[in-house]
Parts: C-alpha cells; sequence; structure tokens
C-alpha cells in the first residue's frame, strides 16, 4: 500500500488512511532517513486515534506512552511511540523491557528500527516514508 502526503495540511487525512489499512497489526516499524517525517507523520496518527497529549519524539526516553479516546481502539489501551535511534547495544532493549510493549495488546510506533530489528515482532509492519524532490512523502507498506 503507499499513500502520498503532498504537505502538512495534509498529514491529518494521510493519517487517517493509514489507520484504516492498519488492519489487525499492532507493531509498526517506520523507515527512513532522518527528516523524512516519520515522527511528524506518528503524532498525526496518535492525534487521528484520539490522543489528547503532546506527542513528541521520544529520543531521549525512548518510548512515549499515550492513552488514546478512540473507539476504533477498543482493543488498544495504550499506544507506544518508540525512537531507537540513540540505541547502541541491544542489551539497552532487552533492559527497556521491550517483550512487555511488543507483545501487549497496545499499538507500537517504532522509529528506527534498525537500530534492533532483530527483535521486531514476527509480522511487524515496514513502513518507509521516502522525501520526494519535490517535498511531498511517500508512506509505502
Amino acid at each position: 500500500m503507499e499513500i502520498k502526503i503532498n504537505d502538512l495540511e495534509h498529514i491529518r487525512e494521510a493519517a487517517r488512511q493509514f489507520i484504516n489499512a492498519m488492519g489487525d497489526q499492532h507493531v509498526f516499524a517506520f523507515y527512513g532517513h532522518m527528516g523524512a517525517g516519520k515522527t511528524t507523520f506518528i503524532k498525526a496518527i496518535c492525534e487521528e486515534l484520539g490522543v489528547d497529549d503532546v506527542v513528541t519524539s521520544p529520543t531521549f526516553a525512548i518510548v512515549n506512552e499515550y492513552t488514546p479516546h478512540s473507539p476504533l481502539l477498543a482493543p488498544h489501551a495504550s499506544i507506544y511511540h518508540f525512537d531507537f535511534y540513540r540505541i547502541k547495544k541491544l542489551e539497552e532493549v532487552y533492559d527497556m523491557g521491550y517483550e512487555d510493549y511488543f507483545y501487549s495488546d497496545g499499538l507500537c510506533f517504532i522509529e528506527w528500527p534498525e537500530m534492533m530489528e532483530e527483535l521486531l515482532p514476527e509480522g511487524a509492519t515496514k513502513v518507509q516514508i521516502a522525501e520526494n524532490p519535490d517535498g511531498t512523502r511517500t508512506v509505502s507498506w
């Protein structure tokens, strides 16, 4: 599947399209270079799912937890937003108890999964965000 984001004014529409296509999946690994828009797109998804908190990159905390207020997420009590950019060793991921998140009923949105890819659950959805020459973004999975 592929979604094109023309500009920030249309990112919430793209987030709704993504949500409608999520199906039963609950772990999403977001790939893309620095500045591609991973955090911005995840923020839009969270807002569309009814997160009232300010959604920010968990660069230093590694994981942020949000409580959605959307009937679309009845089985999901939480959204977990990860940023593994600063991870240097897999032991750091083990120490944070990644299994408690990845194998819960919560939605998991992971930035920089390259840093711990071998720990992704089987069936995790790999999402690529690419910046196009005209400044638009393409989200594909």
